[in-house]
């Protein structure tokens, strides 16, 4: 059965910038969806956890979506980001990604109440039946609070557009088995950043990471090394350097942390959606000197 995986390589997630008065600011976000597309990733993600896809409203995340639209012009797929506490929220955003052009959606189970395995895979197989562009299932207990097992995440990929696994445990181990429950030929991608290299090395498609919104070039070679050339040692060489960052951003929190960088860069996005709030200026000083250091 031939799978419809359209995506693969270094997949950036975008933030959602904010206004002053706390709107989104989709000017800002038109600008650095196309910096992204322009930096060579191989596709562009909004409404991840860095996009802060949890705080907003239906119409701010259709505006998103159709912002990214417009500014990737074609260039590269769009994995848009549609989870909500409902199957019929996750289902209206499917469909509207699906209208505006996205080439597959991500979809995480969230809930107040602890889901079952049998209502998370009612969930995903009633938004497959609405959507004909395959869904990426993903794995992040840290933020939705829900663990699906390998055994488990096989049985979703039974679903026939359902062809795609984020694992975000950070725990390699869990790729290595999805390969064995699921087939040698199973696509999944890494959405833990400190484990790109190794998760690479275990067989990943991609990686799904905001920090080519700070240093695209660095995971871009991180990816040319390891799977284009398959020179593990440079591969290393190249990973040890982009590791510290890696580890501060999701130590600091994806929103605030991509947020500061920019501003360090010299881009203004403006404070993050409350509860959030920015970096604290003491990290702010860390990152500075990690991104000097590396001369972003």
């Amino acid at each position: 059965m031939s799978r419809n995986v359209p995506l693969r390589g270094i997949i950036g997630y975008t933030i959602t910038p904010f206004r002053e008065d706390g709107g989104v600011d989709l000017d800002t976000l038109q600008l650095l969806t196309d910096r992204m597309a322009g930096s060579g990733v191989h596709g562009i993600a909004p409404l991840g956890s860095t996009g802060s896809l949890p705080y907003l409203d239906d119409g701010e995340r259709e505006a998103v979506i159709e912002t990214t639209m417009k500014a990737v012009r074609g260039r590269v797929p769009v994995l848009a980001g549609v989870s909500s506490l409902t199957t019929e929220r996750t289902l209206h955003h499917a469909r509207f990604a699906e209208r505006a052009g996205a080439a597959a959606v991500m979809v995480i189970p969230m809930s107040y109440w602890k889901l079952t395995e049998e209502e998370i895979f009612r969930h995903f197989d009633r938004v497959a039946r609405a959507i004909s562009i395959p869904i990426m299932a993903y794995n992040n207990p840290a933020t939705g609070g829900l663990d699906m097992t390998p055994e488990f995440l096989a049985r979703l990929l039974q679903i026939p557009n359902v062809t795609m696994v984020k694992e975000s445990t950070g725990d390699v181990g869990r790729m290595h088995r999805l390969r064995q429950v699921a087939g040698e030929d199973v696509a999944f991608y890494n959405g833990s950043n400190p484990l790109a290299l190794a998760a690479f090395a275990a067989g990943a498609r991609g990686w799904c990471t905001a920090a080519p919104a700070l240093i695209p070039e660095l995971n871009l070679r991180l990816y040319r090394e390891v799977v284009e050339k398959g020179d593990l040692a440079a591969a290393r060489k190249v990973f040890q350097q982009q590791l510290p960052l890696l580890q501060f951003i999701v130590k600091g929190g994806l929103p605030r942390t991509i947020a500061a960088g920019l501003e360090l860069l010299g881009t203004r996005v403006g404070p993050p959606r409350a509860p959030l709030l920015p970096l604290p200026d003491t990290e702010r000083e860390a990152l500075r000197r990690i991104l000097e250091k590396l001369e972003a």
